[in-house]
Order: C-alpha cells, then sequence, then structure tokens
C-alpha cells in the first residue's frame, strides 16, 4: 500500500511539473509567432541613380520556406521583410491563406530588376501574379515600396550567397 502511494504522489509531482514547464504565459495562439528583428538577418539593397534604400530580410530558398512565408505572423517589422528565392525563373503565384498582416509583393528577375509591385490583403486566397516569369520575390508591410520611394524597374542587390 506504502509502494501505490508513493507512485501516486509521484505521478502527481511529475504531471505538475510538465504542466509548469509548458505554461509559458503566452497570448498567441498555437502555431502564431511574432517576427522578431533577429530573424531579419540579410539585408537588401534597392537602387536606382543616386537612390539607395535597405531592407532587412528573412531568406525563403527552400520550398517549406516559400509555403510558409508570413503565414501566422501576427506583426513584422518596419523595416523587414521576407525575400522568396528560386532556383530558376518561375510563374509562381502568391496568396494571403493565415496571413494576417497587410502586404505589398515585389516580383525581381533573375538579373535584379524589380518588375511589378502589388499590395495583398490580409487572409485572402486570390491569387497574385507577376505579369511575367521571376525568380525573387520580397513581401514587405503594405506601403513599405510606396513610402520608400521604391518603384519598377529598380534594381535589387542580393546579400552574397543568396541566389548563386
Amino acid at each position: 500500500m506504502r509502494h501505490a502511494w508513493a507512485l501516486a504522489l509521484g505521478l502527481i509531482v511529475v504531471l505538475a511539473l510538465a504542466a509548469a514547464c509548458g505554461d509559458d504565459n503566452s497570448t498567441e495562439p498555437a502555431g502564431s509567432s511574432t517576427a522578431t528583428a533577429d530573424a531579419y538577418a540579410e539585408t537588401l539593397h534597392f537602387t536606382r541613380a543616386g537612390h539607395d534604400v535597405t531592407l532587412n530580410v528573412e531568406v525563403a530558398d527552400e520550398p517549406e520556406e516559400r509555403a510558409q512565408g508570413l503565414m501566422n505572423v501576427q506583426s513584422l517589422p518596419d523595416d523587414a521583410g521576407v525575400l522568396f528565392v528560386w532556383p530558376a525563373e518561375t510563374e509562381s503565384s502568391f496568396w494571403m491563406r493565415d496571413t494576417v498582416i497587410p502586404l505589398s509583393i515585389a516580383f525581381v528577375t533573375a538579373g535584379g530588376v524589380l518588375i511589378d509591385i502589388q499590395d495583398m490583403e490580409p487572409l485572402s486566397e486570390e491569387r497574385v501574379l507577376s505579369p511575367r516569369p521571376y525568380r525573387f520575390a520580397v513581401e514587405v508591410n503594405q506601403g513599405w515600396f510606396a513610402d520608400n520611394d521604391v518603384r519598377v524597374d529598380d534594381v535589387l542587390q542580393l546579400p552574397a550567397g543568396v541566389g548563386s
């Protein structure tokens, strides 16, 4: 009988510890996250004659990363975004499923020329397409390109080793 009580008490202690360790006091829904500056370690440069604008980005160059994008992210720093990289030119579309942040997207050729900018609405499943094949796409908070005077025909300079 004493053995049964010791076993029961041990089980209660283990369950209590497991519950305490699992409670992170998070107010965010499961599967969501808030983007942090640490995630945006690479820097892009958008340039044209006498104009240079930088943006900190997270690089999404694997199929799983490109598919995930900014889904379930609750906020994005003002000076940050995601650089999507394909191994070759693509005509892939984008959508905003499970994405609550209003975004703008720029499509960029393999040569680094920005060919299109479009705004995307949160949670929309409408497909967003580039007018022609592209190799890179950049997602930022909606309005970032306009606010920073980044335009079609600007040139994107990639971080060393990205897209090579």
